[in-house]
């Protein structure tokens, strides 16, 4: 009697093509998205405002050089001043825009050179019909460029250049006197530099070089390109007056962006269902795998990752609470509840510096001491001295640290003369850190990169694809050490323009792109480990989701560049890729939702509840803060008037926070979970901190970044955005009241991020001991070789 059998079809040839061809189309992605990203910065190179050998009046007198224009930029970027106010829209939000108040006063300038001229009055004394006429030759004599490439010489006519003395004026009142909001009289002096012995910094009065590249900015804000009809900065900031308005660029792209977008929705959920690009559950209904934490094997460099996340809370703890002093600032802008002396050593734009810089230590200690945790789960084995090279790494970021602190608040005070771009405050937003600080971090992470190879390499030999999972994991560990050098390309002589080029590759492709996708791969790497869901289902999902992820990522990088100084290019390629970047961030949710089933299916016996928590809040906010405030601020027609006020922060806040932050805390509890005794456990504390998190940053987004941020948008819409960047608006009676009622849900963030410190503090009274020594093969999964 002939049986008849089914024959289980060999899928693996299927498999191995599918993989190739999503290989193959991510390989293309990444070459053709940095190739436009690095042609579109040597057309921003080619094409950025000059900054002009002289400046001279028409009479021929030189009036500033290049020189003053680069030392003022110096001064700037000594005193910290981008973490207090912003350049062309780049920086901090408590003090003013200086370009726009610098184009604000050097017309009214212009103007009343014009009312006396031809009225013998001052504008504010004309009729409404005079205005106008003044209004309308301001305008026309301030849109002429006057600058000769040939000769590298800038004129100014005589109504420009009684705006510019009007702009120096009104300068040296402010850095003297203080700006009668959150900037301290005398900050900075006339000159307290030495002989100048570095190229950047001019000798002589500073309060004039900085008034002087203030008025740069102003005059290639509101000055159109050669043979062109449209400034430098795509006729940002808005301001009538000066002759800026929206672009059509700006309005045509907008639109634009959300039809391509729709499209490309509808195209890539096709795709991800059709061909079933998630990953896959390893385990048949009601077989979830049993996880033991008693017998999961621990290795001594292991166990000294425990300190490191003592050291995440600790510094996420102080990060708060300089948030709070900020938070705080806003309110009373020069004490701190009547406390004189703390504004005096603290002031807005050091603890911005401390705030930002924290933000980034904390989050990417946390990702360093997972992997340093998930080496030998790679490998197999801990290789020999592994742990002393993992205490040598934790004290070398000790050293980071608390250097890079003192050294910023030494350089912002002037005690470090011209070395403050080596050891003090190197002054760009987000990358406050000096020049040897930053060599220190490069070195601190190639030391984290070789910790990490040596843990893994025997089974990057192992694996036969060269593109699987653990190769995955280590080319993106390769990754974050690498796109961090180019924060090396920015000196404080670099044009403006050209440094925030490369400012933001920093911000958003190191924070923002490459620790996503390691962050992806990690989670993806730990689900398999943990016997979640397939190998071959989680390499072909990473695979799709890089792809879309740097697919629009990169290029999408391009919205910050709307108004800096770049081509209107960057209008349209910023416009249409950041808005296809909410896609993979959509994506995620659907990939959260399987780990929620995940953690419903280990029932109450799931020992990862904690992190996953936080898996979970991470792609929430992942859609919500990255994804629908990013697309909201992204748009060019709202960022024209937006740019650089309240609605970047809410952004930024549920982005940075919510995104990255969430992650970090759910690596950390993952990796403590297998590292603290069992017993000792208490999900309770961790379940008050996540809601408490949640809760808190919804509640700072939504009670006040968000409301300030609509009227701060209409502010500008109606009067300019000079009016909406004042300290006047900030000092409306709604607009502090909304800016006091953040003090509740910034209590409720606290109060999780105390809960979490505290049960980290008592976690290392519960460690448990290392079950391996080094050498000793680890009883964990062959995953180079598993399908």
């Amino acid at each position: 009697m002939e049986v008849n059998r089914t024959v289980r079809p060999n899928i693996w040839p299927r498999r191995q093509t599918t993989n190739s061809f999503l290989k193959s189309i991510l390989i293309f992605t990444i070459l053709i998205s940095f190739t436009v990203l690095l042609v579109g910065g040597y057309w921003i190179f080619k094409e950025m405002a000059p900054r002009p050998k002289e400046v001279r009046s028409e009479s021929g007198q030189v009036l500033m050089t290049k020189e003053t224009i680069v030392g003022g930029q110096a001064v700037f970027q000594k005193y910290g001043l981008m973490d207090y106010g912003t350049v062309l829209g780049h920086g901090s939000y408590m003090g003013p825009d200086y370009t726009a108040e610098a184009l604000k006063v050097y017309t009214e300038g212009m103007q009343d050179y014009k009312a006396k001229e031809r009225y013998n009055k001052p504008f504010a004394d004309l009729t409404d019909d005079e205005k106008s006429i003044i209004r309308e030759q301001v305008i026309k004599e301030m849109r002429k460029n006057r600058y000769n490439p040939v000769t590298d010489v800038l004129v100014l006519t005589d109504a420009q250049v009684y705006g510019l003395e009007k702009v120096r004026d009104y300068y040296r009142d402010v850095f003297t006197n203080g700006d009668g909001w959150g900037l301290k009289k005398g900050l900075i002096k006339e000159s307290d530099m030495p002989k100048a012995d570095r190229a950047w910094v001019a000798n002589g009065d500073q309060i004039r070089q900085i008034a002087d590249f203030f008025f740069w900015t102003a005059w290639l804000s509101s000055t159109p390109r050669l043979g062109d009809e449209i400034t430098y900065t795509n006729n940002w900031p808005y301001y009538e007056d000066a002759g800026n308005t929206m672009s059509f660029s700006a309005v045509w792209w907008s639109g634009a962006s959300v039809t391509i977008l729709i499209l490309f929705i509808g195209i890539i959920l096709y795709v991800f269902h059709r061909y079933q690009l998630s990953m896959q559950e390893a385990y048949a209904e009601g077989k979830f795998p049993t996880i033991d934490l008693r017998r999961h094997p621990l290795t001594p460099s292991q166990v000294k990752a425990g300190k490191y996340f003592v050291i995440v809370s600790a510094l996420f703890f102080v990060q708060t609470m300089f948030g709070a002093l900020l938070a705080h600032y806003y309110t009373e802008p020069d004490s701190f509840f009547g406390i004189k002396w703390i504004h005096d050593v603290l002031p807005f734009n050091i603890a911005k510096g401390y705030h930002l810089q924290l933000a980034i230590f904390w989050i990417a200690t946390a990702w360093l001491g997972m992997g340093i945790f998930i080496a030998p789960l790679v490998g197999g084995q801990e290789p020999k001295k592994q742990g002393l090279l993992v205490d040598l790494l934790f004290w070398a970021l000790v050293v980071l640290v608390a250097g890079s602190m003192i050294g910023q608040w030494l350089g912002v005070n002037g005690y470090l003369g011209n070395e403050w771009f080596l050891f003090g405050h190197q002054g760009w937003e987000y990358i406050e850190l000096g020049r040897i600080w930053q060599i220190i971090l490069v070195v601190g992470m190639l030391l984290w990169l070789f910790i990490v190879f040596r843990g893994v390499k025997r089974e990057l030999k192992r694996e036969s694809d060269k593109g699987g999972l653990i190769h995955l994991l280590f080319y993106s560990a390769i990754a974050v050490p690498f796109f961090y050098i180019f924060a090396f390309f920015m000196k404080p002589d670099t044009n403006f323009t050209m440094a925030d080029f490369w400012r933001w590759w920093i911000i958003h492709l190191w924070v923002e792109g490459i620790f996503e996708v390691f962050a992806v791969v990690v989670i993806g790497f730990l689900l398999v480990q943990l016997r979640l869901v397939t190998k071959h289902s989680t390499v072909r999902a990473l695979y799709f989701q890089f792809t879309i992820l740097l697919g629009s990522g990169v290029i999408g990088i391009g919205h910050h560049y709307y108004y800096n100084g770049s081509p209107e290019v960057w209008i349209a390629l910023g416009a249409v890729f950041s808005a296809l970047e909410v896609i993979p961030l959509t994506l995620l949710i659907l990939e959260a939702y399987e780990q929620y089933k995940m953690m419903r299916d280990g029932g109450v016996n799931f020992p990862y509840k904690a992190a996953f928590w936080f898996l979970i809040s991470t792609a929430i906010w992942n859609l919500v803060g990255a994804g629908v405030f990013g697309f909201l601020i992204n748009l060019p027609a709202v960022s024209y008037f937006e740019h650089g006020q309240f609605l970047t922060p809410a952004h930024g806040h549920a982005a940075m926070m919510g995104v990255y932050g969430m992650f970090a805390i759910a690596v950390l509890l993952y990796s403590l979970r297998n590292i603290v005794k069992p017993e000792a456990w208490n999900d309770k504390w961790l379940k008050f901190s996540c809601w408490m998190l949640n809760i808190g940053l919804a509640g700072m987004v939504v009670i006040t970044l968000l409301p300030v941020g609509i009227l701060q948008m209409k502010e500008a819409f109606t009067r300019g955005y000079w009016a909406s960047r004042s300290s006047s608006f900030l000092q409306q009676d709604i607009v502090q009241n909304l800016l006091l009622l953040r003090a509740v849900p910034d209590t409720i963030f606290l109060s999780g991020v105390v809960a979490l410190l505290v049960f980290a503090i008592k976690a290392m009274f519960h460690l448990r001991k290392p079950t391996h020594s080094e050498g000793e093969e680890l009883p964990v999964a062959n995953l180079a070789e598993e399908e």
